[in-house]
């Protein structure tokens, strides 16, 4: 249990830190074929600032009242 409740507090602080994460995706364009064009697509998820919070409070009950 102590180690779940450090990962969610290490988690929640990234989350407040970085607000989100970004990923890059390709897409199809055109397909005639044996002609095809792609192109390649950013895409962000937003983290909301209360989900950080609550892996922090998570993850400080997890460590603090877990079995020993």
């Amino acid at each position: 249990m102590k180690a779940l409740g450090i990962i969610l507090i290490v988690l929640g602080v990234l989350a407040l830190a970085y607000g989100g994460f970004t990923y890059t995706h390709e897409k199809k364009v055109v397909d005639l074929g044996p002609i095809q064009a792609s192109r390649k697509e950013t895409s962000t998820v937003p983290l909301p600032p209360i989900l950080g919070v609550v892996a922090i409070i998570g993850g400080g009950v997890l460590l603090f009242t877990g079995k020993r």
